[in-house]
């Protein structure tokens, strides 16, 4: 509890804001003659606050006699006064401080003591407060930074901490969560768990502005068909897929009416404790035939399923400025789309080879093999990659660097439905949406960054 009898000094600022009592032996204080007190009414601070005034019998005198001619002037105060006696340097820079920056009244310093007020208030009121750009961008960054150790660290963590619940009196959480699995085993490869809640979480606005993210129709999708959307390239983390199809922040449902997008993922991600749950709740399922035939045939119509054609296997050539596609010998997709009647709609992501620098290693390489091996055994290839810092742009780390994403969804390509199409006529649509897909790149590519002489490189 503040009390002036136990501070060196007492300034008006104590009596008003903290109620405190007057000093020992200082009641009936007065101003000095001819000093004018505080102004009635309000007074209006150097620091653009309106201060209410009060009569000078309420106000303590200065215990300093040279805080200048608007003063209050009394002599310095004997110990036994309850002042200390001679508070000394700061409790005289304090006080009149304190006047100045209330607003009542000029105060005169000490040259030495005037010019380190002067200097310390003049850095107080120069010192820049977060303005709301500021406050938005740390926002944006913060919605990064939870989606990637979300997708990097959530199952990893999640299967630990259980493990490690095991062995402690909490064993019984690992126990139920691990029934609760065994039963919940195929909701994933059945359409999954959608929570539209989060798909309208408002984290997810941050996180599309940070970049930003932008989509962009150029075709009308009917209701009345389901489709696969082919996804590419493939990137680092699929940002613009994942901001696209599985949150609502770029407007796919109001681009598209009456269409249910749902986005693949390495089925192995399905089988980590809570990450699954996190997936699914997103609409996320597994890239397998029987998780997308399910959606294709079983889900009623009106089903846009993304998949990311060139996989794992084109994030290893993933680099700024380069525009090489995996896809030539990908014709499972072409062959499910022909099964249950889906129209095949390519769509690319400008931009998203740009958001991390990745330490590629040339081919027939040491390096190159482990991680060919390493994915083929896995699923998915473990790259070598930083982006930026959580503090600084400058920095190194594994946060995405700010750069435009525009994900435009072309024409449709019409296919019939065929069960057991034979190879010719897988190949023939294959053509068909390559085609479809080069020409939504070169009649785009020079309004989203990227020069006429680029040119799309299908492997």
């Amino acid at each position: 509890m503040c009390c002036c009898t136990q501070l060196h000094c007492c300034t008006q600022a104590h009596v008003w804001a903290l109620g405190c009592p007057a000093p020992q032996g200082r009641t009936g204080l007065k101003t000095a003659s001819g000093c004018p007190g505080p102004p009635p009414g309000v007074v209006q601070s150097s620091l653009g606050m309106s201060i209410p005034t009060f009569p000078s019998y309420l106000l303590p005198p200065s215990p300093y006699p040279d805080c200048g001619s608007h003063g209050y002037h009394q002599p310095h105060p004997p110990a036994s006064a309850g002042w200390g006696g001679g508070c000394g340097v700061w409790g005289h820079t304090v006080f009149c401080a304190t006047r100045a920056v209330l607003g009542w009244g000029t105060v005169s310093l000490p040259t030495g003591n005037r010019a380190s007020v002067q200097t310390a208030l003049r850095t107080l009121l120069a010192a820049p407060w977060p303005s709301q750009r500021d406050l938005r961008s740390w926002l944006q960054l913060l919605s990064v930074l939870q989606w990637v150790l979300s997708f990097l660290l959530l199952g990893i963590v999640s299967l630990l901490l259980l493990i490690y619940l095991v062995f402690t009196s909490f064993w019984p959480i690992s126990a139920l969560y691990l029934a609760w699995i065994i039963f919940d085993w195929d909701t994933p490869e059945k359409g999954g768990r959608r929570l539209p809640c989060l798909r309208r979480w408002p984290v997810w606005k941050h996180f599309r502005d940070y970049f930003p993210v932008k989509l962009v129709k150029t075709h009308d999708l009917s209701p009345s068909h389901n489709y696969i959307i082919g996804s590419h390239p493939h990137g680092i983390l699929c940002v613009g897929a994942f901001c696209n199809f599985i949150t609502g922040s770029t407007g796919f449902s109001e681009m598209f009416p009456g269409i249910r997008p749902f986005l693949t993922t390495l089925a192995g991600n399905f089988r980590l404790p809570v990450f699954r749950e996190y997936l699914m709740s997103g609409g996320l399922c597994p890239v397998t035939r029987r998780a997308i035939g399910y959606l294709l045939s079983q889900n009623g119509t009106g089903n846009a399923v993304a998949i990311v054609i060139g996989g794992a296997a084109e994030s290893l050539s993933c680099r700024p400025g380069i525009t090489t596609l995996i896809l030539k010998n990908r014709k499972g997709f072409v062959r499910m789309a022909l099964q249950h009647g889906a129209y095949l709609v390519p769509s690319f992501s400008f931009g998203e080879n740009d958001l991390f620098r990745q330490v590629v290693f040339e081919e027939g390489s040491w390096m190159r093999s482990i991680q060919q091996r390493f994915q083929k055994m896995m699923g998915f290839a473990p790259c070598v990659f930083y982006g930026r810092g959580l503090t600084s742009v400058q920095s190194r780390g594994f946060l995405p660097y700010a750069r435009p994403i525009t994900t435009v969804v072309g024409e449709p390509v019409m296919v019939p439905k065929i069960e057991d199409p034979s190879h010719e006529t897988v190949d023939m649509y294959h053509e068909m949406y390559v085609r479809s897909l080069l020409k939504l790149f070169n009649e785009n590519k020079t309004k989203y960054g990227l020069s006429e002489s680029d040119e799309l490189h299908i492997l």
